[in-house]
């Protein structure tokens, strides 16, 4: 097989994950915290087809060696945890973090998650919980009686039983942050997972040092810029065409060079 076929193949592979990687950025621009993913590649070994020649005596220059790449190949899926807009909703259950930091969410299984996602509900038994219903946290306990719930910048919830009344602590919101958050792993609805590429989380509350504050009545947006998306779109459809041609052209060498044997 002409090599060529080989690496041109490589290349559509690539820009065929870097689409997949742009459509899904582009789907989910509306997701509540959601962080953009960016495709990464490599390139592959090379074949040796020279190695360094010196040229006259050893006191003159030096040939490189000849060199010919084999393509590229996925390294990894980075997302980018830069900051997203805070969207104003006006609804007291709805936190967004303005900084680093995660939600910790317990799993029914036991196990810990994180999300960005700050878009509260109060379960029928009265505690706090995600949209999809996981536990925030330790478990913050909203009695039935209160009617007006306050979520301050540094995680303290408050609730008070009507106008006029002393609001009361009814627990604290904590937060955590991890070395490297782009090595967390998606599970999906919103929540992450710890792997040892992320670290362990390190967990405080928030407006403490390295952690971010907390803001009511608001929501974090994604951090996808659509035109941006598009842009990359554009510039991935545009290599897998050239590829595309390389493949094309290098099978019609090879057709060539099988019809001058015969």
């Amino acid at each position: 097989m002409n090599p060529a076929l080989r690496t041109a193949a490589t290349g559509m592979a690539a820009q065929q994950t870097r689409t997949e990687v742009i459509a899904n950025n582009l789907a989910n621009v509306n997701t509540t915290g959601f962080k953009r993913g960016r495709a990464q590649f490599e390139d592959l070994l090379y074949q040796n087809m020279q190695g360094p020649q010196v040229l006259g005596s050893s006191e003159t220059n030096t040939s490189p060696a000849i060199q010919v790449g084999r393509g590229t190949h996925l390294t990894a899926v980075v997302r980018l945890h830069t900051q997203g807009a805070l969207e104003q909703t006006g609804r007291s259950m709805d936190v967004a973090i303005n900084g680093e930091g995660f939600f910790p969410v317990q799993l029914p299984s036991g196990t810990a998650a994180y999300t960005r996602d700050g878009s509260f509900q109060i379960s029928d038994q009265g505690v706090l919980v995600t949209s999809d219903g996981f536990q925030v946290g330790a478990g913050i306990k909203i009695p039935s009686d209160v009617t007006s719930v306050t979520i301050s910048p540094t995680g303290v919830v408050s609730g008070s039983k009507g106008a006029g009344t002393e609001a009361t602590e009814l627990g604290r919101l904590e937060l955590a942050r991890f070395a490297n958050p782009s090595g967390l792993e998606s599970m999906g609805q919103n929540l992450l997972a710890a792997t040892p590429a992320s670290g362990e989380a390190t967990t405080g509350f928030p407006g403490d040092e390295g952690m971010g504050s907390l803001v009511q009545g608001q929501l974090e947006g994604s951090n996808v810029e659509i035109v941006q998306e598009m842009v990359d779109m554009i510039s991935a459809q545009r290599a897998y065409e050239l590829n595309s041609k390389a493949v094309k052209a290098a099978d019609e060498m090879s057709q060539t060079a099988t019809e001058m044997v015969r």
